[in-house]
């Protein structure tokens, strides 16, 4: 993961959360994942859109310990070079279940959109691009305010247990970011909002992807069809 492409064009992130659940429910989506990803790939889909459902009425609190446990369940770690042959892909939701697999930020991007889709307020949750120490790597993980300037949880893929950022002093937070802005970080997750932030996005990219309703094939196996394959 490079951090010049993690620099983020801010974008609302709610009405795209939205819509792609729209229209994975109205459309002939899942029937086209599952003969892109196989019976395994289809089930991880529709287990998560059951997840989400289930989990409607359950407390702030609930949601966000069972969507961090659902994708850290769902999806086994492998590298954007061994599972897309590219350096750096961020992967759609519906792309990380179909296969089944991705790194960190397709745990985060996976997370971020569920949680909104489930109602928890933007404000309260960012990603947070932080530097690993304990294998000296930069990584990325959710965060979660319960309240405004309180130290916030960490939704993680390496270390699974949802814990306060003070406990994790295996990370060293860069910058977290979510719709509403950019914040350069300080200890504990904390951080100093930055106005006016500006740059190009893997992100981006990846929004056009899921509102033009694209799959993209894992190991670059693309069964006889182009790259992408349109789903809506």
């Amino acid at each position: 993961m490079r951090v010049g492409i993690c620099i983020i064009i801010l974008v609302s992130f709610f009405a795209c959360a939205q819509d792609m659940l729209l229209h994975l429910r109205n459309s002939d989506i899942i029937t086209r994942a599952k003969q892109f990803y196989g019976d395994a790939g289809h089930q991880r889909i529709k287990t998560w859109l059951s997840f989400i459902d289930d989990s409607a009425d359950k407390s702030e609190w609930q949601k966000i310990h069972l969507v961090n446990d659902f994708f850290n369940k769902h999806i086994k770690y492998k590298t954007d070079d061994e599972l897309w042959q590219k350096k750096d892909y961020w992967a759609t939701p519906l792309e990380s279940l179909g296969v089944g697999m991705g790194d960190c930020e397709d745990y985060v991007i996976a997370k971020y959109f569920t949680l909104i889709a489930l109602g928890i307020p933007e404000d309260k949750i960012r990603f947070m691009y932080v530097r690993q120490r304990t294998v000296n790597q930069p990584h990325m993980v959710l965060i979660y305010f319960e309240q405004p300037n309180q130290i916030p949880l960490v939704l993680d893929n390496f270390n699974t247990k949802l814990v306060p950022a003070s406990n994790r002093g295996d990370l060293k937070p860069i910058y977290s970011f979510n719709g509403q802005g950019l914040w350069l970080a300080k200890s504990k997750g904390l951080g100093n909002k930055v106005k006016n932030s500006r740059g190009v996005s893997a992100w981006n990219t990846m929004l056009e992807r899921i509102e033009q309703g694209e799959l993209a094939p894992a190991n670059g196996n693309n069964k006889g069809t182009s790259s992408y394959v349109s789903t809506l």
